[in-house]
């Protein structure tokens, strides 16, 4: 809506209406599952035409002289970066998981005392 002229146009065909409903919920999920399917085609896409005509130089240069193969120097360095990701991560999840977490969450729930942040209207 912030949007001159056609910005309340756009917000109530993204909304499907005049507020945040059903047919909302139901546009930005199916927009949420199809997008990366769409993402990975035109991706595919992408790569063939790489793989067919090849990768152009803009200015005409022939650089041969500066290629390097992928496999092994890229793929390997590939390789190494990912396991120094997942290396962390796998250690927080699986040797400390609660490391990360709130500390209220080890409170003992008590039925009979309200919070002292919620209050009555």
């Amino acid at each position: 809506s912030a949007i001159p002229y056609i910005g309340q146009t756009l917000v109530e065909w993204a909304w499907g209406g005049f507020s945040v409903d059903n047919p909302t919920l139901t546009r930005f999920f199916a927009l949420h599952f199809l997008l990366p399917f769409v993402i990975a085609g035109l991706t595919l896409i992408h790569l063939t035409f790489l793989h067919e005509s090849g990768s152009n130089n803009p200015l005409g240069i022939v650089s041969n002289c500066d290629k390097i193969p992928f496999h092994p120097y890229f793929s390997l360095k590939d390789i190494l970066g990912f396991i120094l990701m997942l290396l962390p991560l796998m250690t927080l999840a699986l040797f400390s998981p609660n490391l990360l977490g709130d500390p209220e969450n080890f409170t003992p729930a008590n039925p009979l005392v309200t919070p002292p942040h919620i209050k009555p209207e």
